[in-house]
């Protein structure tokens, strides 16, 4: 059953299987929570309960794992994902306003996802590409010496 309704969650038993796969072997748990990921684009807390029933694993642990590593969401991401650089030579280079922008573009906030599913924002410390600061990204595009005269143009690819 889904989270919000009565009806069959055909993700959920993609899940539970590779649950089964792993036999109760709570070292699987990176691979459960990919799967997931990979599955629904975030780990719903429903399911973040499957997992710890199955696997006899504390929520609280589910948690910590979740919150540790950067390639899972606890919220739900759109489309396209765009991800805004704020480590320190983005930032001193002026990704503040760049963020802003995007934000005021969108009419969201950072952790917010469009009415349309289409966008969604988040701010990061480093993508590695100081040399280009300030940087975004949207997905696995890569956007350098953004200023925010140039956002419009760039969410305008992805219309």
């Amino acid at each position: 059953m889904c989270e919000n309704c009565n009806c069959k969650d055909e993700r959920l038993d993609e899940v539970k299987k590779v649950i089964a796969e792993c036999n109760g072997d709570k070292s699987q748990l990176i691979r459960v929570l990919n799967t997931v990921q990979e599955v629904y684009g975030y780990v719903p807390t429903y399911v973040q309960k499957v997992i710890s029933e199955e696997l006899d694993i504390p929520m609280a642990e589910i948690y910590g794992v979740i919150t540790f590593y950067s390639r899972f969401s606890l919220n739900p991401k759109g489309k396209y994902n765009i991800s805004v650089c704020l480590g320190t030579a983005c930032y001193v280079k002026g990704s503040q306003a760049v963020l802003d922008k995007v934000k005021e573009i969108l009419g969201i906030d950072v952790g917010g996802v469009t009415e349309d599913g289409k966008f969604s924002i988040e701010q990061t410390r480093c993508v590695g590409a100081c040399g280009l600061a300030p940087v975004m990204t949207v997905n696995d595009d890569v956007y350098g010496n953004v200023d925010p005269s140039k956002v419009k143009d760039i969410l305008a690819k992805y219309e």
